[in-house]
């Protein structure tokens, strides 16, 4: 930072901007002895040690109360590191100033458990305005909305409201919002909590596909259904710790799934 200016931390993630080799290499996501306390003698996060690849798909699991939620804040700064460092293309995310957030945010797809889209705006709205804050022209917001949708299964449904929309469809709108921007990394917090097993499998396969393009995605979820039926990196929290299996239950050290998710 000098004087008032706003220097973008991750420039090579604008469009046009290319990485160089060495920031290519580096991991898109690193995760050093990171400690994070609600309580002084009891940490949520303990000395988390993690690393993930660019293109990776990843579970997080583990009980309610885990952590999962904390872990996905931290990533996206939320909430700070109380010991450690989290780094995001090898930058350490804890030393950007509050101006900066923003431009960290812009390069992160973030979708929740609870939709977080507003009912009373129709489905394009909800989606151009990841685009509209970014102040890009309206003629690239509707093609870019407009390939989104077409991603998610909702082509041509931009003109409805969001009101008359089953669970399932606004959670696809959500995603939809989380892939415009052409993010380097989507964090996707218990985004099937609130739907039934058979629209969650769809949703998990939406992320797929979102992953297969190259997108690096991190999916919070304690569904023994999706978990069991997946071989994508498992990453547990348990009691602040992380336990990992590279492919799955396939490879859990523990009794099995039970040992897990609670």
């Amino acid at each position: 930072m000098q004087g008032t200016k706003v220097v973008r931390p991750f420039p090579f993630f604008r469009a046009g901007a290319r990485a160089s080799q060495p920031q290519l290499s580096k991991p898109i996501l690193t995760l050093e002895d990171v400690y994070k306390f609600f309580r002084p003698d009891q940490p949520t996060l303990r000395g988390v040690n993690l690393s993930v690849e660019r293109g990776e798909f990843a579970f997080i699991t583990g009980p309610s109360g885990a952590g999962k939620s904390t872990l996905l804040k931290l990533i996206y700064r939320e909430l700070t590191v109380d010991e450690g460092r989290v780094l995001f293309c090898g930058r350490d995310i804890g030393r950007l100033t509050d101006k900066s957030i923003p431009f960290l945010r812009r390069n992160l797809g973030i979708v929740f458990q609870d939709f977080r889209i507003i009912d009373h705006w129709t489905v394009y709205e909800n989606v151009a305005v990841a685009l509209e804050i970014l102040s890009m022209p309206q003629r690239l917001v509707r093609s870019r909305v407009a390939e989104a949708l077409e991603r998610v299964g909702l082509a041509g449904r931009g003109v409805e409201r969001t009101s008359n929309l089953s669970g399932g469809e606004k959670q696809r709108v959500a995603v939809a919002r989380a892939i415009v921007p052409e993010p380097a990394l989507i964090l996707a917090d218990e985004p099937t909590g609130n739907l039934d097993p058979h629209l969650a499998i769809d949703i998990l396969t939406l992320f797929e596909e979102i992953n297969s393009t190259g997108t690096t995605v991190l999916f919070a979820t304690h569904d023994h259904s999706l978990i069991s039926k997946r071989d994508h990196r498992l990453i547990s929290i348990d009691e602040g710790r992380v336990i990992e299996a590279q492919k799955g239950l396939k490879q859990w050290p523990g009794s099995g799934i039970h040992t897990l998710v609670g």
